[in-house]
């Protein structure tokens, strides 16, 4: 990762699900929490009535995080994919507390509005639009399309200014086909998913570099492409980290700033740590290369990193 010497960053910076400050309110039951979920068997036993429940208590949350985040100069959020339990097993218009949930929704679709804030979506690893198996595909395409459902009822834009970001996911012993896979898969995809998905490039050296994802995705279906610094330290690819950067930043459409990611191996002060492992904190500035760009933390200590960084490069 190339560092800058001088303060230098867009001052768009954001973190990820868990705000900590407000986690760990006392009376405990007080604290704010987006993730409430329960076990498969409790699904089972309560069904749809709970998960609306949880869903609903858990969207008023995101509410006091988007108003906590405005109120500490905080533009920039990714909510939880674990907002609604269980979600791959309805839709929200089956929840027997739908209008709520729509309404809440809707509600805070118009405080980021007006805040002027960007709210974005990550989903899990186990969607694989990749993937050899069609059951996995299709389970995939059902989880984009509900993060996507979300998102329409907060009424954000369907554009990558609401990212709906995910990795490829695999390369089965074959990038080109893979790849070609996924662009195949995705025009399975509604326009609402379609119209918000990037894609990030991965960790490990046996798969996706900037430059694999710019060749095999971007030229094929024009989706912009998320540049993770820390992912690029642990699997470059023919690129440098500037190349790579620029690269990846031309992908977006011009009206909107890119969101990239950051985070610092937590191998620095652990030495026996995985080089991709996060550390809590970031300690120096990024290169952001001249560009504007929106800068999403992946730092575990979520907004009190923003709070940091914010301090050191701002």
């Amino acid at each position: 990762m190339q560092l800058e010497n001088k303060k230098h960053c867009s001052c768009i910076i954001g973190y990820a699900c868990i705000n900590e400050t407000l986690a760990r309110t006392k009376p405990k039951s007080q604290a704010i929490c987006v993730n409430r979920g329960m076990i498969k068997k409790t699904f089972e036993q309560r069904g749809l009535p709970y998960a609306g429940q949880l869903a609903l208590q858990n969207l008023y949350d995101l509410e006091k995080i988007v108003r906590w985040n405005y109120a500490h100069g905080i533009r920039l959020y990714r909510m939880s994919s674990d907002m609604f339990p269980w979600a791959s097993e309805y839709k929200i218009e089956q929840l027997p507390n739908a209008s709520k949930i729509i309404d809440q929704l809707n509600k805070v679709g118009q405080l980021v509005k007006e805040y002027q804030q960007r709210l974005t979506f990550h989903p899990g690893q186990f969607n694989v639009l990749v993937s050899l198996s069609d059951r996995v595909v299709q389970n995939t395409i059902k989880e984009l399309e509900f993060h996507a459902a979300v998102m329409d009822y907060m009424q954000l834009p369907q554009t990558a200014y609401a990212k709906i970001n995910i990795h490829l996911g695999g390369a089965y012993g074959d990038k080109v086909a893979s790849m070609k896979r996924f662009c195949k898969n995705f025009m399975l995809l509604s326009e609402s998913v379609r119209s918000r998905l990037t894609v990030e490039n991965d960790d490990k050296r046996s798969m996706y570099t900037v430059q694999d994802l710019y060749t095999g995705i971007y030229q094929e279906i024009q989706i912009p492409i998320v540049f993770d610094y820390l992912h690029y330290l642990c699997n470059p690819g023919p690129l440098s980290e500037r190349e790579a950067f620029l690269l990846a930043y031309n992908t977006w459409p011009k009206d909107i700033e890119p969101i990239f990611h950051v985070s610092e191996s937590k191998k620095i002060l652990e030495p026996h740590a995985p080089l991709h492992a996060h550390a809590d904190y970031i300690t120096k500035c990024v290169d952001t290369y001249s560009k504007k760009v929106a800068l999403m933390l992946e730092a575990k200590a979520k907004e009190l990193a923003v709070q940091k960084y914010q301090e050191l490069c701002c």
